[in-house]
This record gives C-alpha cells, sequence and structure tokens, in this order.
C-alpha cells in the first residue's frame, strides 16, 4: 500500500500547476511584447533583451530614415519642383529601390531575432504556433509591404528609362514650350503612318498655361520651316496634287537617307510642316497609338466624357449599324472613349477634332496626382506600349510640375479649320497672326474675333457646332465650357 502524500507535496501539487500557468502566460505576454515592440520601434527589442548593438544601429537607421522622409516632406510642400525632380531621376531611383530591399530584409531580421528572444521553446504548444502565426504575419507583411513599394520604385524607373530619352534638351521658345502631340493610326505593321491626330500643345513655360493647335489631317498646299530638310525637298511648298499632311510620314519614312541622324523621320516632317504653318518652334513631340490609348484609359480608370449625340462606334465600312456610345454625361471605358475620339460615321473630320480636343481636356483635369500613384503600374505599362517620346528624362520633372499647373487653368484650343482657315489652300500669314493672337491675347480685336467665330448652338456629330459655322472646342477661350 502506497504511502498517503505529505502535507507539503500535497500544497506543491494544489498550487504547481496555477504557477506553471501563470508563468507561462507571462513568457506569452513577454514574447508578443517584443514583437510589438519591434513592429513599432524597430531595435527596440534588441536594446532591451538582445545584443543591444544590433538594436542601437537598427534605431540609428530609423530615426535617420524618420528624418530624412520628413526633411524631404517639409521641402516638397515649399518646393514642388524637387519632389518631381526626385520622382524622375533614375539614379535616385535605384538608391532608393536597393534601400527598401534592404530595410526589407533588416525588419525581417529584427522580427525573426526578436521572436527568438521570446524563448519559444519555453511556451506552450499552442503559445508556440500562435507565436508562430504572429512572427509570419507581421515578417511578411512589413517585408512585402516594402518589397512592394521597392518594386513600384522599379516600375517608376523602369518606364521612365524605356519611355524617355537621353537626348538634346531644348529651351523654352519666347517663353513658351510647344511640344506636338500625334495620334497614330495603327493598322497591322502600320502604326503611326497615318497621324488622325495632329495638335500642338504651347505650355506657358512659368504658369502651365495652355493653348491647343489643331492641324487637320487633311491641311494641303502649306510650307515647311525654313532651311528644313523638307523645305529643302520642297521649297515651294507642300504643294503636289493630293499631298496632305497626314501623308508626310509615310513620305519621309520611303526617303530615310535625307533624315540622317533622325531617329523618326516621319516626325520630323510633321514637325517641319507644323513649324511652316505655325511659326512656332516645337520643342519636343509625343507620338500616341491611337488604338493603344483605350488601355491607357481602362488603366486610370475611365474618364468621364459628355456625349451629346450617339457616336457610332466602328470604322467606315466596318461599323455593324447597332453599336453606339450612347448620350449622356457619365465615365467612359477605354474602348468608348477611343471610339468617342475616332468616329466619324454621322460626323466629319472637323467634329471629331473637337472631341479629341474635350478628351484631351477631360484626361489634363481628372488625371489627379493621387489617381496616377494608385494606377501607376498600370499605367506605366500601357504607356509604354502605346507612346513614343523624344523628351529627355532629365525634363520629365519640368513638364510634371507644369501639368500640374495646367490642372484648374482653362485651356485654351484654336484649330485651323473651316471656316475661318481653308484646309485646301490656307492663309499662311493668317495661321501665324491666329497664333501670335492666341498665346498673347492682349487686344479688344482678338476677343471681338473670338466671339465672332463662335459657333451657332445645336450639335453635329457629339460636338457643338457644325462644318459651315464651326465647332465650339475647335476655337474657344475655355476648352472645358465647350465640351
Amino acid at each position: 500500500m502506497l504511502p498517503a502524500p505529505s502535507s507539503g507535496s500535497h500544497e506543491g501539487t494544489g498550487t504547481g500547476r496555477p504557477r506553471g500557468a501563470q508563468l507561462s502566460r507571462i513568457r506569452f505576454r513577454r514574447a508578443v511584447t517584443l514583437m510589438l515592440m519591434t513592429l513599432v520601434l524597430p531595435g527596440s527589442a534588441q536594446i532591451a533583451v538582445g545584443n543591444k548593438r544590433t538594436g542601437r544601429i537598427a534605431m540609428r537607421v530609423l530615426f535617420s530614415l524618420v528624418a530624412t522622409v520628413v526633411l524631404l516632406a517639409l521641402v516638397g510642400l515649399v518646393w514642388n519642383s524637387f519632389v518631381f525632380w526626385l520622382l524622375s531621376n533614375t539614379f535616385l531611383l535605384g538608391i532608393i529601390r536597393f534601400g527598401l530591399m534592404v530595410l526589407a530584409v533588416g525588419w525581417a531580421y529584427l522580427f525573426v531575432d526578436a521572436w527568438r528572444l521570446g524563448d519559444p521553446l519555453a511556451l506552450r504548444q499552442k503559445q508556440r504556433l500562435a507565436m508562430v502565426g504572429i512572427n509570419g504575419v507581421l515578417c511578411f507583411s512589413v517585408a512585402g509591404s516594402l518589397l512592394f513599394a521597392a518594386h513600384v520604385v522599379t516600375v517608376q524607373r523602369d518606364f521612365i528609362a524605356a519611355m524617355f530619352t537621353s537626348g538634346v534638351v531644348t529651351n523654352a521658345h519666347d517663353g513658351r514650350y510647344n511640344v506636338l502631340l500625334l495620334g497614330g493610326d495603327s493598322g497591322k505593321t502600320r502604326w503611326g503612318l497615318r497621324p488622325d491626330s495632329i495638335t500642338v500643345a504651347s505650355i506657358d513655360a512659368d504658369t502651365g498655361k495652355t493653348v491647343l493647335f489643331g492641324l487637320p489631317r487633311n491641311l494641303q498646299n502649306f510650307p515647311f520651316a525654313k532651311g528644313s530638310v523638307m523645305d529643302e525637298q520642297f521649297p515651294d511648298g507642300y504643294t503636289c496634287d493630293g499631298c496632305e499632311i497626314n501623308s508626310l510620314v509615310t513620305w519621309a519614312n520611303d526617303h530615310r537617307a535625307l533624315f540622317k541622324g533622325y531617329a523618326n523621320p516621319g516626325v520630323e516632317a510633321t514637325k517641319e510642316a507644323v513649324e511652316g504653318v505655325t511659326g512656332l518652334k516645337v520643342n519636343y513631340y509625343v507620338m500616341v497609338n491611337l488604338r493603344g490609348f483605350r488601355n491607357l484609359v481602362d488603366a486610370v480608370g475611365g474618364v468621364t466624357l459628355t456625349v451629346r449625340d450617339p457616336i457610332p462606334k466602328g470604322a467606315i465600312g466596318d461599323f455593324d449599324g447597332k453599336s453606339y456610345i450612347k448620350p449622356g454625361t457619365r465615365k467612359l471605358n477605354g474602348e468608348d472613349t477611343l471610339w468617342f475620339a475616332r468616329s466619324r460615321m454621322a460626323a466629319d473630320d472637323y467634329s471629331r477634332m473637337a472631341r479629341q480636343k474635350c478628351v484631351m481636356n477631360a484626361m489634363l483635369q481628372q488625371l489627379s496626382p493621387k489617381r496616377v500613384v494608385l494606377k501607376f503600374g498600370d499605367i506605366a505599362k500601357a504607356s509604354t506600349a502605346m507612346v513614343s517620346t523624344d523628351i529627355p528624362a532629365s525634363e520629365l520633372d519640368r513638364f510634371m510640375e507644369l501639368a500640374l499647373q495646367a490642372r484648374g487653368q482653362a485651356v485654351r484650343t484654336v484649330s485651323f479649320v473651316p471656316p475661318m482657315i481653308d484646309t485646301y489652300r490656307p492663309d499662311i500669314a493668317k495661321t501665324k497672326k491666329i497664333v501670335e493672337g492666341a498665346i498673347s491675347p492682349s487686344t479688344k480685336s482678338h476677343a471681338k474675333r473670338a466671339a465672332k467665330a463662335a459657333p451657332k448652338p445645336g450639335t453635329t456629330g457629339g460636338s457643338y457646332g457644325n462644318i459651315h459655322d464651326g465647332y465650339a472646342a475647335n476655337q474657344a477661350n475655355d476648352l472645358g465650357d465647350a465640351c
């Protein structure tokens, strides 16, 4: 017969289990606390119970980063140009990407070390499993977020490197940057051969205020900039039978030997024509694949436009007679926005030009910096597939700032179309005078001419006005009101 336990052993048995459970809970809370300390203040767990040298290094890095971010934020508040420069400098973006990756690995190491300092082997099985879960969630969440940020920076850096050149920087001409915007026709193996849309965005170098000058694709009998390649070939102007401005790309590509030193002969020829017609000196060009344009619109979540008439969705000869963009003000997806800008069914070229100007204005006003940041990966992917330009990467920050300044300002538009200009036999002296008046509207007579050019009420092909009286969006002091 087993002897009865003594009173001492009974007391120990009665109180040992509660003490063990309480000690286990204390250890678990301590382990969780070390993990949370690492989340809130990396390195603090090591300073408290671990390698103090490691903890001090981590906290110095943290405070240095916080101080740097605060300093950059303060500088950015008073100097926007610095922020744009930082976001467009590929060398600095490369350093930031590497820094984020190192930070992700270092923080993950601190989490693992904090888990070790929590002495998981001394915990009960359920507590050990809980600690593994907590450590995993915190480690992968923090490190994953930093690695995703590094990915975004990589996308930004690669986008700038792929999209923008390291070409020659040109200064503003008479206080303005003139950028040639081309919308290319993208048939099979033939994108950009026939520009459907030719526009010069003349931007004030100080205020960002923008005037859009539109040239119709069927413009004929015009001169080229003096001393240019095309001027040497056509000293009397582009007067050949049936020669229209949108055929210059094809002509130049067939005579590439004349354009030595130019990466894109077709764009160069078109630029020389635009300079000859407007008198403006073009700084850079941007060429957009109109079919790929729908991907960009989808990437930014659509564009809100006012559709005033049913717009057929289809090209002449391919329209099924059933697909239309219905009238109303609403957000259009990429495909509908493309057809809103391109459709010529039940309309004319000049009505289409007016709608294209409305799309440009909508993109400018609605594409906020926040929207760009949230959708940047999709935007970059769409843009590299649909846009080519000769704007140097070093100038990107300047144009980002000008675009931000332009938002909220009235955009003026002038198009060299009937009834103001005869597209078959344009008065070049008149076009240049109109350009001068548009970029420096300081006289009452100019205001009267603008008022006189306003079209009568009513719509044609989705645009205010008609071919005889003109379209509001082609000649407007405020493009937003004309759309």
